[in-house]
């Protein structure tokens, strides 16, 4: 079985400009999420589909292969859907498995729960919503990916996903204050 892992990364963002590219940990939410998934042991092939070149040459950076989104899949009104079709039409594969770089946090375990589950029921969702997998046949199956439905066969619940989604500035400092325990070293008074 060939699975392609991959990270949806456009350089636009509405709440946090340049979210993709933001540290978390020292590294590059990309990086780090390109690492994440290397982690995981179920992934053949690391994906990330970006219309930046800004983000594909820290994706390359970091060992990726870069995709580049078409205008029409490029725009923030886009769903995940045909994004997800787009990469397995150039990167074919039996599973595809989508990590949510806004959880920095998440297990890789999370992930190779997700392809097992898919690999058996043809989709899986971790939740909360870091991991979503689909096998081949169920992304080019979807009648309406504007219309995801909203019971799947096989959602998990998973505490190892991570505990925040990084949308807005304070996300990203919750998500550091986590990590590091809420400690107050090395920061001046007064934070």
């Amino acid at each position: 079985m060939h699975v392609v892992g991959s990270i949806i990364a456009r350089l636009g963002s509405k709440r946090l400009t340049y979210k993709n590219l933001l540290p978390f940990a020292g590294k590059p939410l990309v990086g780090l999420g390109v690492e994440i998934l290397r982690r995981a042991k179920s992934v053949d092939e690391i994906v990330v589909s970006t219309e930046s070149e800004l983000i594909a040459r820290v994706a390359l950076d970091f060992g990726a292969t870069v995709l580049r989104r078409p205008e029409e899949l490029a725009g923030d009104k886009v769903p995940s859907v045909p994004v997800f079709q787009h990469i397995v039409e150039n990167h074919p594969c039996d599973v595809h498995v989508n990590f949510n770089i806004n959880f920095p946090m998440c297990d890789p375990a999370v992930i190779d729960r997700a392809v097992e589950l898919a690999s058996r029921d043809g989709e899986a969702l971790s939740n909360p919503y870091a991991v979503w997998a689909q096998s081949a046949e169920r992304l080019a199956n979807y009648e309406d990916p504007q219309n995801i439905p909203s019971a799947f066969r096989s959602v998990f619940e998973d505490e190892r996903a991570g505990p925040l989604d990084i949308h807005t500035e304070s996300d990203l400092l919750e998500t550091y204050r986590t990590s590091q325990g809420l400690k107050p070293e090395g920061l001046p008074e007064g934070f």
